[in-house]
């Protein structure tokens, strides 16, 4: 084989390698989020009704590992309230969704 054609293939393997991990990734990933989603009860809805600060849609309540969350019908934003965000980012950081967690808060 040629060195052009060995560095050519060898550049080749190294996207194969690179492709099989996206493809790990992206599944751990989506394992990670189907378990969320399980985890998260819709809950009554209040006496009185709260609306989006974003759209004006109106509130749903969901519990996530006894934290409440406000989730908008409309444009499905999720709001919390004070400290409600770091205290969920403490308890999945200790489990198997830190390095999830890592991911979406690392800066570029």
């Amino acid at each position: 084989m040629a060195g052009n054609e060995k560095d050519k293939f060898g550049e080749t393997m190294k996207l194969v390698e690179r492709a099989k991990e996206d493809i790990y990734f992206a599944e751990r990933d989506r394992e990670l989020m189907e378990k969320l989603r399980s985890e998260l009860k819709k809950l009554e809805p209040r006496e009185n009704e709260l609306h989006c600060p974003k759209c004006g849609g109106v509130w749903e309540n969901y519990s996530l590992q006894g934290f409440t969350l406000d989730r908008c019908r409309t444009c499905e934003g999720i709001w919390m309230d004070k400290g409600e965000l770091e205290g969920v980012l403490r308890k999945f950081s200790r489990g198997p969704l830190g390095g999830w967690i890592d991911k979406l808060l690392a800066k570029d």
